[in-house]
């Protein structure tokens, strides 16, 4: 008999819920529950008697974490109440591990892997060379970082890009290389020009007490390696490991994953090899394909059964997949609903494309109504409808669907820009995934006033805000002041500067006394950001819109005390990702309930009953990256992206290309992709053809 919290699982899912010693390798396919598998398997440890706080799972993503925590709140409070246990033993043992878990104080470890390292640091901080208030510089900022660093070595920034230079040693790093050994190998021009400036950069880094992204998995696995107390420390604190989306592991996170599991091997690893799409940023498949080889009497279990898309979604994305051959042998299948056929449109350019999406959104929303009638498919009437997307529904439709359950997919980012448009044209709420609130100015310099205080050796922060709001401190006084000289500088500049870093003090005194909330509007008005926005334009008032909307935000980490809040604050604006940052609209148009606009590589994990994947050319879907010759692993690759953008479909696929699209400003004649004619002939339907015109390639 399957015990409660277990029931509703599959027999593949129940089989890797109930598996807890030893090594583990869960092959999800997409949309077969996963994060409903390993948050059960968790569940099952802590109902088996393992205290919650010897559990660690590992995701990539903020909002991946979020909700395996939440699930696992929730499937714990479903037996609270204890009517299935076993024994008033183990009735006893829940019960108290239920509170200490309500409370926070006793429970999974749950987090990204850049949280885990910061995890690791903090609490090791000195072996690391870092105090505990050590500033995590954004992607932004180490690329300033790098490009002050190439100005030093009196090289031209424009001939050395900064952010090529970072991006060479972001992938240094993923493999687990350290500055000296690649310094000592390396023997191309280009490579020496890289280690002078990393080593530079470093430098640079260890003055202001920062760390990038990078160093919070390299300095952490360092650490794991080179010291055997800190790394028993830790397999004895986690005795239990799990990792999800285990195929878009690098270097530095594999070994943090094998360090940690340590001789016990308790390790559970859940994914995809045919969702590996990540390899630009270091990912190694190799990792989940030899998975076997580093823990021999692995149990694999493959979840096959797709809970999200209809029949004829799941039989063509079968059928583009098995073409790879890096990859386990896996089928997709479902018992949903055949559900209808995709649609294949061949459009004359993009902004017939374009127009051919924005229609097809119409009629989604109109329900019943066909609306094509009203906008010219060559792109330039315009529907008379009102902004609001409720406007989209009529008395006499059928049922209501949400904007926000139709997501238009592309291969490049250029390509949204006349998307964009056609959103704007037909009047219908929109969305670009990738504008991150923390990303916006206002809220990085409110921040940053924050992190100055606990850091003041952070001169990235300094900078940015010593002369914001206007202080009258120019480049030359804030040269001086990094180089230790501000006794030379005139008394009013002195006096100046000193108020300044008694602002600091004063805001370090709030953040160690008062809820993150108070803190933020304390440091908005006492740092004159609020006069300085209140009295300026339109744009000005908005921006101080989001920074209150960021102390609205704040209230959530009210609860912790002595400036641990703010630490949690900016440790989660650190490390947010594309998927995890509270999003902005641009401009009125775009609301939260609206019409989500990204890339294929932004959609990964995420879900909609109507997808359009727009952009199927050859050369652009498959991409060949300015003609160059694609390995044989980077066309699989390109085939996992298009398998991905398929399984995000819920009931409806749109593909759509363009016989001509303007790129770079040249007007190019483009053919289908490869992909279209992989789809097997009866899945697909030809939309808005013209048989005196068009020729459908299928």
């Amino acid at each position: 008999m399957v015990e409660d919290h277990l029931k509703g699982l599959n027999s593949a899912q129940l089989e890797a819920a109930t598996h807890t010693e030893g090594p583990l390798l869960i092959v999800a396919g997409a949309g077969a529950g996963k994060t409903k598998t390993i948050t059960h398997r968790i569940v099952n440890l802590i109902k088996q008697g393992i205290a919650p706080d010897k559990i660690l799972a590992a995701t990539f993503t903020n909002k991946a974490a979020k909700e395996m925590r939440e699930k696992i709140r929730f499937a714990i409070a479903q037996f609270k109440s204890l009517g299935s246990c076993d024994g008033d033993g183990q009735r006893k043992f829940l019960a108290e591990n239920f509170r200490a878990f309500e409370m926070g104080y006793c429970e999974p470890f749950v987090s990204t892997f850049h949280s885990l390292g910061v995890y690791i640091i903090k609490e090791n901080s000195r072996l690391v060379g870092v105090t505990k208030h050590f500033t995590i510089l954004d992607e932004n900022d180490s690329i300033s970082l790098v490009k002050e660093s190439i100005k030093e070595l009196n090289l031209d920034p424009k001939q050395y890009e900064p952010k090529k230079i970072k991006g060479i040693i972001s992938r240094e790093k993923g493999k687990f290389t350290h500055l000296s050994d690649y310094a000592e190998n390396e023997v191309s021009y280009l490579g020496k020009i890289v280690a002078q400036v990393w080593d530079i950069y470093e430098k640079k880094k260890s003055k202001e007490n920062s760390l990038d992204f990078d160093d919070l998995l390299l300095k952490a696995v360092k650490l794991l390696k080179e010291n055997e107390n800190i790394r028993k420390i830790y397999q004895e604190r986690w005795q239990y490991i799990h990792i999800d989306e285990y195929q878009d592991t690098n270097e530095v996170q594999y070994l943090m994953s094998k360090l940690l599991a340590g001789d016990k091997k308790n390790i559970c690893v859940v994914g995809d090899a045919d969702q590996n799409i990540y390899s630009w940023r270091g990912a190694n498949l190799k990792n989940i394909l030899n998975f076997e080889k580093d823990y021999p009497n692995t149990k694999i279990i493959i979840l096959e059964e797709n809970y999200r898309s209809t029949k004829n979604i799941l039989e063509a994305a079968n059928e583009i997949i098995k073409k790879n051959v890096y990859r386990p042998d896996k089928n997709l299948f479902t018992k949903n609903k055949t559900g209808e056929k995709i649609s294949l449109y061949e459009a004359l350019d993009e902004n017939d494309e374009a127009d051919f999406v924005a229609v097809k959104i119409l009629e989604i929303l109109d329900g019943e109504t066909n609306v094509a009638s009203v906008g010219s498919l060559s792109g330039l009437a315009s529907p008379a409808l009102p902004l609001d997307s409720s406007a989209c529904e009529t008395p006499h439709q059928s049922k209501f669907i949400p904007p926000s359950e139709i997501a238009i997919l592309y291969r490049a980012n250029f390509q949204s820009r006349v998307l964009e448009e056609a959103m704007l044209r037909y009047n219908i709420p929109y969305q670009v995934l990738g504008t991150k609130f923390f990303e916006r100015k206002e809220i990085k310099d409110t921040l940053a006033y924050l992190r100055a205080a606990l850091n003041p050796e952070s001169l990235s922060d300094i900078k940015r805000i010593i002369n914001f709001p206007g202080r009258g401190i120019g480049k030359t006084t804030i040269a001086k002041i990094f180089a230790g000289e501000r006794n030379t500088l005139p008394i009013k500049m002195q006096i100046k500067i000193n108020n300044f870093y008694e602002l600091l003090e004063e805001l370090k005194e709030k953040i160690n006394t008062s809820k993150v909330s108070e803190v933020i509007k304390f440091t908005v008005k006492k740092t004159g950001i609020e006069t300085e926005l209140s009295s300026g334009t339109e744009e000005d008032l908005e921006k101080l819109e989001n920074i209150k909307e960021l102390a609205t935000l704040a209230l959530k980490y009210d609860n912790l005390e002595n400036g641990a809040g703010i630490e949690k604050l900016l440790e989660d604006a650190s490390l947010a990702s594309d998927q995890d940052g509270i999003m902005l609209a641009e401009n009125k148009k775009q609301t939260t309930n609206a019409v989500r606009l990204m890339t294929v590589h932004a959609s990964k994990g995420l879900e909609f009953k109507y997808v359009f994947i727009t952009g199927l050319e050859d050369g652009l879907f498959p991409n060949n990256h300015n003609g160059e010759t694609k390995s044989g692993e980077d066309r699989e690759e390109e085939r996992r992206l298009f398998y991905v953008a398929l399984t995000r479909a819920k009931e409806k696929l749109f593909l759509s290309f363009a016989n001509f699209r303007t790129i770079f400003g040249s007007r190019q004649i483009n053919t289908p992709s490869e992909f279209i004619s992989d789809i097997p002939r009866d899945l697909l339907e030809k939309e808005g053809e013209d048989p005196g015109i068009k020729t459908i390639y299928i």
